[in-house]
């Protein structure tokens, strides 16, 4: 087995979108609107040259998938941060880091030096938290 794809929800998926092509430099993997599933839009992002594997951002559905009071949960979470995390590897967090600022990206913690290596934060338009991180070399092997 091997991992494929995570999901992320989104409050807009054209914004998110924006986020992580124009502002991290990723690529869409698939931007597929399906009309007989009531327009289900499946978009998918990857960062550049990892072509097996993608993050799906997802919109929030209604009911029947979900119902309201669910979907306002989960809102709520993404609005502190807590419905999701994606930890992202770097070799040179500091030029990242500086790239990045210059793109719009908002950032909730500099790069920062950790047991495990130099570590920053940073939150995509629907709040989902995202960590760069440059490994240590014992780390970076794990």
């Amino acid at each position: 087995m091997q991992v494929h794809t995570a999901q992320l929800w989104v409050h807009d998926q054209d914004e998110a979108l924006d986020f992580y092509v124009n502002r991290l430099g990723w690529e869409v993997r698939s931007d597929v609107t399906m009309p007989e599933l009531g327009n289900f839009r499946w978009l998918t992002v990857s960062p550049v040259g990892q072509p097996d594997f993608a993050v799906v951002l997802m919109a929030i559905p209604g009911p029947p998938v979900m119902d309201a009071q669910t979907a306002d949960q989960v809102r709520s979470l993404m609005a502190k941060g807590f419905a999701g995390t994606v930890f992202l590897t770097t070799e040179d967090i500091d030029g990242d880091y500086a790239r990045l600022s210059e793109a719009g990206v908002e950032f909730t913690t500099p790069p920062t030096d950790t047991p495990y290596g130099r570590d920053c934060g940073l939150r995509d338009p629907s709040g989902n938290q995202l960590r760069l991180a440059q490994l240590s070399p014992q780390f970076a092997e794990a």
